[in-house]
């Protein structure tokens, strides 16, 4: 049977009186209370083996309390349970020196089995203060969904080790973003986080990409160039859509993450890294590997933590705070300010995001620069989303890479297989044409937040010509953006 004081604290009563029956069913024995100084008093007495506690108390924030904690009673172990459910919840705790981060609401039986771990563990936790310098929270990692709530706790985990993280998720979902947050609030804040994408560099040069190249290594090197693993020393280098990597830069990578070195190309020193590596990829590595496209080696390499981003479609219900944030995010930039209604959010959860995140995100810029309205109803994302579109990268149908013309080409098909033996009604190549100039236009003046002049610039038009093509094509145009 488990021993142990527990120290409960937490302003809500029923809550105190939930755990209270769990801890005490569990073997505990156990003392709550409603508030922090109350808390304190305890902990000062030296009562307690571990304290359970909310962050948000009537008279201190557990956050501002914790520090005093952990100075005072080093080795006792702070589970903190918040309501507030954000990335910045889990990141505060576990800066500050709490055992674990527990989002409300939380099953009792995970709570149990926390508490026996900390209890069962030696106490030989660090004495040194905890961190207490305050994070920028406008870090886009956004979402209160159970998915995102689980990857917030595993990146709190994470912020303080050096090990590889693996991340995995559809194209959108936000991986280079979870990278950078891994980076921007781990110890090696102070270094430089460099990304670079396979998939965008050509074959033969991602060697030299990767670990630079000596003068006169090749035709065209007249110079020595470094690599993107000196420019990461010390820091984090991101390898996104590591599954895109070819095979002989793949053997190059094991080795420096074998020895710990590398060579640049034409050059004969080792070069000693001190680099974290946190690499993404939207295939399925496994996969790669039974094709006899990855190194089954590399991948175990890399995969010491996996972390799987979840499609929107998953999460569905963290989608009235993304688009709030980007709102946010785009009247910060200049953009007028938004909100959407009910049914506008109720419209948006019922679609499938093929884009994900990112497809969200430039929904939102649309809207803010396209629009006059302040509230955005759910005719007008119905509008939005029934424009017709390119597909994009990641998407269930797998066509990441097909080409414009392609996609074109492949809607035709389609278009006039519906007809039979038939053909589609008369004037078909001004229809095409619209229906192409729409979203063309509509991305361009997004993209320039509305501005006209850009835009024309942007699309190689003539002013004049885009205002009729607005006018002909009834767009709306923000028109008091820069």
């Amino acid at each position: 049977m488990p021993t142990g004081s527990i120290l409960v604290a937490d302003d809500d009563a029923a809550i105190r009186t939930v755990l209270n029956q769990a801890l005490s069913r569990a073997g505990y024995e156990v003392r709550s209370t409603g508030n922090a100084a109350t808390l304190w008093r305890w902990v000062t007495q030296g009562d307690g083996d571990l304290i359970i506690t909310d962050v948000v108390m009537p008279d201190e924030n557990a956050f501002d309390l914790i520090p005093r904690i952990r100075k005072t009673r080093p080795d006792l172990p702070i589970i903190v349970m918040s309501a507030q459910n954000t990335f910045m919840t889990a990141i505060r705790a576990s800066e500050r020196g709490a055992y674990e981060y527990l989002p409300k609401p939380f099953d009792l039986k995970e709570l149990i089995g926390i508490v026996g771990r900390a209890l069962s563990e030696p106490k030989e936790r660090s004495t040194a203060a905890p961190k207490t310098e305050e994070f920028d929270p406008s870090i886009p990692l956004v979402g209160r969904s159970p998915a995102m709530q689980e990857i917030y706790r595993v990146l709190a985990r994470l912020m303080q080790t050096d090990l590889t993280v693996m991340i995995s998720g559809e194209s959108g979902t936000g991986k280079e973003l979870v990278a950078r947050a891994l980076h921007d609030f781990g110890k090696r804040r102070a270094g430089t986080f460099v990304a670079i994408n396979m998939a965008a560099i050509p074959r033969d040069l991602i060697e030299s990409e990767l670990f630079g190249h000596e003068k006169g290594a090749f035709t065209g090197a007249n110079t020595r160039s470094a690599g993107r693993f000196e420019q990461a020393e010390g820091g984090t280098l991101f390898l996104d859509e590591i599954g895109d990597m070819p095979m002989e830069a793949q053997t190059r990578l094991l080795r420096v993450l074998q020895q710990g070195e590398y060579t640049t190309v034409g050059g004969r020193t080792p070069i000693k890294s001190d680099v974290r590596i946190v690499a993404a990829t939207n295939k399925d590595l496994r996969l790669l590997i039974q094709q006899g496209l990855f190194r089954e080696d590399l991948f175990f390499r890399l995969n010491v933590v996996p972390l799987r981003l979840p499609p929107l479609r998953e999460r569905t219900e963290d989608i009235a705070d993304l688009i709030r944030h980007f709102f946010a995010q785009a009247e910060r930039e200049g953009l007028p300010p938004k909100q959407i209604d009910q049914a506008a959010l109720e419209r948006l959860k019922r679609h499938r995001w093929p884009g994900n995140v990112r497809e969200l995100e430039n929904l939102a810029r649309r809207l803010a620069a396209l629009y006059p309205q302040e509230t955005i109803t759910a005719a007008v994302i119905e509008t939005e989303l029934a424009q017709p579109a390119v597909p994009l990268g990641g998407s269930e149908e797998g066509r990441a890479d097909e080409s414009l013309s392609a996609a074109v080409e492949r809607h035709l098909a389609a278009y006039f297989g519906g007809f039979d033996e038939g053909l589609p009604p008369a004037g078909l190549y001004h229809r095409i044409l619209r229906e192409i100039e729409h979203p063309l236009l509509t991305a361009a003046l997004a993209a320039t937040r509305g501005n006209q002049i850009r835009a024309a610039d942007l699309l190689g038009v003539n002013r004049n010509t885009l205002r009729k093509k607005i006018r002909d094509l009834d767009i709306q145009v923000y028109r008091g953006g820069s």
